[in-house]
């Protein structure tokens, strides 16, 4: 996973081109933004941090773009969590269709949750893990989100494409 905002120039360009090509598999836009939009949404914001999964395809050494999301601070209660700043968001999480299946997602979430705790330490967040919201069709999602240790928190009627779940991950150690 790489946090995209410690990126400039060349290898920020190449990542971000990557990750604006990512696609959804059929059915996925009623549960996430496009990738492009999303990304330019996050870069253009200071408390939304993006970040792009890699992976290395096989027989290849080089690493290629499988994924993204956004990590986003303050906004808690969007995911339909009691208090704003008491966790990080993890939103706008996707795998490209040609890669789901392969257990990036799984790796990339926990990757995320770290990364998320990383940013509380450094800004000096008063957040104490994550949290984020799955439509309740979505049931593969909230499968990988369930295996990766997210705790069901209960229904969420804020979403754009109906009935959410709030998941929450409290982290390990914040200090």
């Amino acid at each position: 996973m790489v946090p995209l905002k410690s990126l400039d120039g060349p290898v920020l360009e190449r990542l971000a081109t990557e990750v604006s090509g990512l696609l959804l598999a059929t059915g996925q836009a009623a549960f996430v933004g496009e990738p492009a939009e999303m990304l330019a949404t996050a870069l253009a914001d200071s408390a939304r941090h993006p970040f792009a999964i890699l992976a290395s395809p096989s027989g290849s050494h080089a690493d290629k773009v499988v994924g993204m999301g956004v990590l986003h601070v303050g906004v808690a209660t969007e995911a339909g969590w009691q208090d704003a700043d008491d966790a990080v968001l993890l939103r706008g999480f996707l795998i490209d269709r040609s890669c789901q299946g392969l257990g990036h997602g799984a790796g990339a979430t926990l990757a995320a949750v770290n990364q998320a705790a990383d940013l509380v330490r450094r800004f000096g967040l008063p957040a104490t893990g994550v949290v984020l919201s799955v439509n309740e069709r979505n049931l593969a999602g909230r499968a990988a989100y369930l295996k990766a240790g997210f705790m069901d928190r209960g229904q969420y009627l804020g979403g754009r494409s109906g009935p959410q779940r709030t998941l929450h991950l409290p982290f390990v150690n914040k200090g």
